[in-house]
């Protein structure tokens, strides 16, 4: 148990709340496991929550090519239904305070990808998953016999999303874990954990919870909806998104079920690793600068054309660079760049990108790196020294995202002086302050309408104050300025987890009992 914190006030020492204990089931963590910024996440928040004096251990798959052997090996069998399945409990240090138990069950994870190969998702990944959140329980119920219980269960998506499932249904009558609050955050909403509702008793789930109440999402059973009707608090990772997603247009059909929990539903922006992510000290960057040395970026911009394979001539090294580090996918705004691909390409600039996904979105990348080759790089896949070079030698970066839950490029570019160009939506809208919003200091260029005119205008305003060298300093000064760190992110999910933040039903009927099937008739079928 962490050691227990006190504040003083006059005359006396006042006892500061008991640190939590909180068990944290996610699919990806670094340095374990990176697919996106799920594994930032599950590196990031953990050691900020340690740093407030609160214990964290993070619950994940062994995935080929991680530790076999930790700290302590536990061998359990983890209750799926009638069955029980064999698993190995890896437990590896984390950082200080962080301890990650990695489940080893080399049939489920031992595979070529996180969630899927070649061919695409796995066709068991329900059941790979559903033994993960059930195999984070039984550690705690291990581990707890010497006397620690978890003060909060907190899942990650749809992977983690069956836990308060599990306790809020077969585990509600096991005193073990009473008093165990429940939290779930949605990191992309697009993706729903479906899966053939045939499966339920396979992961230890009755037939009775297969309704349009609780797992029931037109036709197929949902681990995340279930997640949502069970969790005594649901985040999402920046306000605008807990906005958007109780809306038709980014609800993904869970708009209705999310209006239901509105009262429960929290955004809290996501923070950034500001160590890893320093242009100060940056071990990719040939140069490192601060605010008051700027003029360094000129050395990693000509080390960002060398890399990418662009002429260094003088001409090339006076026009801006636009640089994109991105998923290439329609939530990224593919289909946008496609549409307005010929009238960017007029623009004075360079582009720079690095990314990979839908085959034809990389198609026209690497068409545009043809046409333009004294213009424009692309590298498909991905590439942490790229990665780190773009931000840092690019002058602005672009993210026209159709939606963004957080994002965190838009963070590092600012952090970097790399003015950023989003779409107001998400996590983009709360990070990003537009340079001509006369309530605040501009730190990047917005534009809202999901069309190439607005695309167009906001590049066209961001070349303009590049070329205005005194402006252009401003603006990456007060960008720089930003604190992105996850501290502030930190605080306010303790909040969470202890129950005090507004909006949070304080005594709530539904989430103060244990859930049983007919306990949903409150709840919407999805529309």
């Amino acid at each position: 148990m962490a050691k227990r914190p006190t504040t003083r006030t006059t005359g006396e020492i006042a006892t500061a709340p008991e640190p939590l204990d909180v068990l944290m089931v996610i699919s990806e963590a670094r340095p374990f496991a990176k697919t996106g910024g799920l594994a930032d996440v599950g590196a990031a928040l953990p050691a900020a929550l340690a740093r407030l004096g609160h214990h964290v251990t993070i619950v994940l798959p062994r995935y080929r090519g991680l530790p076999s052997e930790g700290v302590s090996t536990r061998r359990a069998d983890v209750p799926m239904g009638a069955a029980r399945y064999p698993v190995r409990m890896i437990e590896q240090p984390a950082g200080e305070g962080v301890t990650a138990i990695l489940i080893d069950a080399p049939d489920l994870y031992d595979r070529d990808g996180l969630y899927g190969d070649a061919r695409g998702e796995y066709s068991d990944n329900a059941f790979r998953f559903a033994v993960l959140c059930r195999a984070a329980l039984e550690y705690a119920r291990l581990n707890g016999a010497g006397g620690r219980r978890p003060s909060v269960v907190h899942a990650h998506d749809w992977q983690g999303a069956l836990a308060p499932v599990y306790l809020r249904t077969i585990l509600r009558d096991d005193e073990f874990f009473a008093g165990t609050r429940t939290v779930l955050t949605i990191h992309n909403l697009a993706f729903q954990g479906l899966f053939d509702p045939r499966e339920l008793s396979s992961i230890g789930l009755g037939p009775d919870l297969y309704t349009p109440q609780f797992l029931e999402f037109w036709g197929r059973a949902s681990s995340l909806k279930g997640g949502i009707v069970a969790s005594d608090t649901i985040t999402t990772v920046s306000p605008t998104y807990a906005r958007e997603i109780l809306t038709p247009e980014y609800g993904f059909g869970f708009n209705g079920i999310l209006a239901d929990r509105a009262r429960d539903l929290i955004g809290i922006l996501n923070g950034i690793d500001v160590e890893a992510w320093d242009p100060r000290t940056d071990k990719y960057l040939p140069a490192h600068f601060d605010s008051r040395s700027l003029g360094r970026k000129a050395v990693i911009k000509r080390a960002l054309l060398e890399y990418a394979g662009i002429p260094r001539d003088a001409a090339t090294l006076a026009r801006p660079v636009i640089g994109l580090v991105t998923r290439l996918t329609p939530q990224k705004g593919c289909d946008l760049l496609a549409g307005a691909a010929d009238r960017l390409m007029a623009f004075d600039a360079s582009w720079v990108m690095l990314g990979s996904g839908e085959s034809w979105c990389e198609d026209l990348w690497r068409h545009l790196a043809s046409q333009y080759p004294d213009r424009v790089a692309a590298r498909i896949g991905f590439d942490e020294h790229f990665a780190h070079l773009i931000e840092g030698g690019a002058d602005m970066f672009l993210m026209p995202s159709w939606y963004e839950p957080c994002g965190l490029n838009q963070m590092y570019s600012q952090r970097y002086g790399t003015p950023p160009i989003v779409r107001a939506t998400g996590g983009l809208e709360d990070t990003v302050v537009d340079v001509d919003d006369p309530a605040g200091k501009g730190t990047g260029f917005k534009f809202t309408a999901y069309t190439a005119e607005a695309l167009l205008g906001a590049v066209e305003r961001a070349l303009d104050a590049f070329h205005n060298p005194k402006r252009w300093k401003t603006i990456q000064r007060d960008a720089m300025k930003r604190d992105f760190s996850w501290d502030v992110s930190a605080r306010e999910y303790v909040k969470v987890y202890r129950g005090e933040t507004d909006g949070i039903r304080q005594g709530s009927d539904v989430h103060r009992r244990q859930l049983r099937p007919d306990d949903h008739r409150r709840q919407a079928r999805p529309r």
